[in-house]
């Protein structure tokens, strides 16, 4: 792995065949890109569900020039498992992103949807947009591009790829279209 990589554990304690299987998954992004600045891995389990085991969160946040990559994987009660899927998520990003970067990603094939933020909650580092029909969005600061999510108020109208995320729709890619309109 030529890339530096930190791994924190929050309310778990990892072991070595975990810490090693996390080490594992990461040198292997670099097969998909590789010009990887750093990756951060960040595992939790932060609640107790009294009727099962506790839920793991998988964080992966990869650096690569000019952007962060970020998947965010929640509650599989299975560490192996849920660190597999988030790295599965992190692989589909790094590969969209080498696409991207060749110019082999043509622009119709993920049309960008129209919305209008209406909600920040920057303790939390993220918002909800809203589309004309509707919906409601969750974006995170990482989704935001330049010129970033501190140039974001409610009432910017945005660009966006939708994706499904854990717990509803999510914005994976967050286009300020108007950072001066409210």
């Amino acid at each position: 792995m030529t890339f530096p990589l930190q791994i924190t554990a929050h309310d778990v304690h990892l072991s070595e065949a975990m810490d090693n299987e996390i080490r594992e998954k990461a040198g292997k992004l670099e097969q998909y890109y590789d010009r990887i600045v750093r990756c951060r891995v960040i595992v939790e389990a932060p609640v107790r569900n009294h009727h099962s085991g506790r839920p793991f969160q998988v964080r992966v946040t990869v650096t690569v020039p000019g952007t962060e990559l970020v998947v965010n994987h929640h509650a599989d009660e299975d560490f192996y498992l849920a660190t597999s899927h988030a790295f599965d998520a992190m692989r589909r990003q790094l590969e969209e992103y080498a696409r991207q970067r060749r110019g082999s990603v043509k622009m119709h094939e993920d049309p960008l949807l129209v919305g209008r933020v209406t909600k920040l909650v920057p303790a939390k580092e993220c918002g909800f947009l809203e589309t004309p029909d509707g919906r409601e969005v969750y974006f995170h600061r990482n989704s935001v591009l330049s010129p970033g999510f501190d140039s974001v108020t409610v009432g910017t109208e945005v660009r966006f790829v939708e994706e499904q995320g854990h717990e509803g729709p999510q914005a994976s890619t967050v286009h300020v279209y108007n950072a001066h309109k409210k």
